[in-house]
């Protein structure tokens, strides 16, 4: 497997993946060889069809993880294997979108209230107070957070696309607070144990799923969520939906424009928060 590896994530590469994506497609792919006990190149549609079933029936994996499984081995199958019959003989799934789940402002405040650690605490309001995705939080540096301008520069955003990112005067506070504090040379959120190194991708969810529970939340609560809520509150501020795309870096509007089927544009607009006061400046 070692050579078709590294061919793989040769492909990958010169195809400018990011990162994440080919940690994730490579490892899908090792989790495949080692079902059968096979290097990929040995099998075929057959053995593809079982392994994705058993993902779904046996795993119970959500159709959106299913999706990137599916992706991975017709990346594998189709780009570095040159296999032409992928997309005939394995079915790509009809999926139902769902609403994004929201949260509200007294919700994360109620979290954020409970984070007594400064840096989940810094690291929770920078996802939901920029709406930022995981992976950008994680490889923010010390250098992205320009308090001349307020704006939080998104060096590597999805497709490898930087964009800026207004910064509100609470979080920037709460940022110098947390620089002060272990003075991070590098990377804004180094991790715990390789300071040279940024947060673990998996710990800032589990950071997130743990401050929810000390602060007795019983909804969902996950990076993503908090990137939900922060479109969501913005709308409802009254940001126009393609400065929203353009703060998110969606890019096709029709994916920022699912918010307005969750946006109560009147409900609570004099309220204070994070988001809000993140949104009236973005207008």
């Amino acid at each position: 497997m070692t050579v078709l590896r590294e061919r793989m994530i040769g492909d990958l590469k010169l195809r400018n993946f990011s990162e994440n994506t080919i940690h994730t497609y490579t490892r899908i792919v090792e989790d495949f060889a080692g079902f059968f006990h096979r290097s990929p190149d040995r099998l075929g549609p057959e053995e593809i069809r079982k392994y994705l079933l058993h993902a779904v029936d046996e795993k119970k994996l959500a159709w959106s993880t299913y999706q990137v499984h599916r992706a991975a081995l017709k990346f594998i199958y189709t780009k570095t294997l040159k296999r032409p019959w992928f997309d005939f003989e394995i079915p790509r799934p009809k999926i139902k979108r769902k609403l994004p789940q929201i949260l509200s402002s007294e919700e994360i405040e109620q979290v954020l209230n409970a984070t007594m650690n400064l840096k989940h605490r810094a690291i929770i309001a920078t996802l939901y107070g920029a709406g930022l995705r995981r992976a950008e939080v994680r490889t923010l540096k010390v250098g992205d957070i320009d308090s001349q301008r307020m704006v939080i520069h998104v060096r590597d955003g999805k497709g490898h696309v930087p964009r800026e990112v207004t910064l509100s005067p609470k979080i920037l506070e709460l940022l110098r607070v947390c620089w002060r504090w272990r003075k991070p040379k590098d990377w804004l959120f180094p991790s715990a144990c390789y300071p040279d190194r940024p947060v673990n991708l998996s710990a800032i969810y589990v950071i997130c799923e743990n401050a929810a529970e000390r602060a007795g939340l019983k909804k969902p609560f996950n990076p993503h969520i908090l990137r939900h809520s922060y479109a969501t509150h913005l709308l409802e501020a009254g940001t126009d939906l393609r400065v929203i795309q353009l703060l998110l870096g969606h890019a096709d509007l029709k994916t920022t424009a699912r918010y307005l089927h969750v946006s109560k544009r009147n409900a609570g607009r004099g309220r204070q928060s994070f988001g809000r006061s993140t949104g009236n400046r973005s207008r």
